[in-house]
């Protein structure tokens, strides 16, 4: 049994993944924007994170852009029957490096073929159509046109399966009234615990939770307690934070980044990481958000 496998695996739509991912996002240059400055790092995570046992990647064409499926594509194709890869469209990026809406039913079209183009591909395992109403955070609108587009995608065979990102509960529910949605990616941990209700519903429904940034957000208060747990446990505090997600619902995913080898060893190292019952009452108390309606 490899390490990443002791934290149990999902089925995500009809794939089985291991619960403890890796997100690429930090492959490209600063701020998501442009190359990274050393690819062949880059390149030796990836084949270092599949080499662990990792058959969960996630992606976008928007990051660089291009340039992470692009060097995902170098360094793991052709790819092996396991892997199982995620991506996200509904946002471009402009020359300045900025975050822009692009949910038309062209650009969603355009944006599924770019991610095949550079990821290799004949199909995309699944795609997240990620809301940008808020960049920074949910916010209600209607989204059956782009779902709509996404679909019609998927019953011509380029998408298997279709997932959201950054989505309110009113907006996953329109989302599932109109097709099957085998995930969510929401902002999410120890500190932003606003969807505690929406996971537990999600998971007695077998749809997947990934939450992204692990560790962002902390006030100094949370992040001395998130410390003081990690001393406890004689592990780093992105650990504890990693450890505490699987521990908290059996359908979080999780999809921490990095550029880093021995950061990625790391992060994979806390899925042997139990954490005794005081130390799941101290951080349980981190959390300030309330329960999403």
């Amino acid at each position: 049994m490899t390490e990443v496998t002791r934290a149990g695996t999902f089925e995500l739509g009809d794939f089985p993944v291991t619960r403890m991912g890796y997100g690429a996002m930090q492959l490209a240059g600063p701020h998501v924007f442009g190359p990274p400055k050393d690819r062949n790092a880059a390149i030796a995570v990836l084949r270092t994170a599949v080499e662990s046992g990792i058959t969960h990647i996630d992606t976008s064409d928007f990051y660089g852009p291009h340039v992470t499926n692009q060097i995902i594509r170098e360094a793991l194709h052709p790819y092996p029957d396991a892997l199982t890869i995620v991506t996200k469209v509904g946002a471009s990026r402009g020359s300045d490096g900025s975050w822009n809406l692009a949910a038309s039913a062209a650009e969603l079209e355009s944006a599924v073929h770019d991610n095949l183009r550079h990821l290799g591909l004949d199909v995309l395992d699944v795609v997240n159509f990620r809301v940008m109403f808020d960049v920074t955070a949910p916010a209600e609108g209607d989204i059956e046109a782009p779902l709509a587009a996404l679909a019609q995608l998927q019953a011509k065979g380029l998408i298997r399966h279709i997932g959201l990102s950054n989505v309110t509960a009113k907006q996953i529910a329109q989302g599932r009234a109109m097709t099957e949605i085998v995930c969510v990616q929401n902002l999410y941990n120890l500190a932003h615990r606003n969807d505690d209700v929406l996971i537990d519903s999600l998971a007695e429904d077998g749809i997947a939770y990934v939450p992204f940034f692990p560790l962002g957000g902390f006030s100094p208060l949370q992040a001395e307690a998130l410390n003081d747990a990690a001393n406890q446990c004689g592990a780093t505090p992105m650990q504890v934070a990693l450890a505490w997600l699987l521990h908290r619902s059996p359908n979080i995913l999780l999809i921490p980044g990095t550029s880093s080898v021995e950061h990625l060893r790391q992060n994979i190292e806390s899925v042997n990481l139990d954490l005794p019952q005081d130390v799941l009452s101290s951080l349980d108390t981190i959390g300030s958000g309330k329960p999403q309606d």
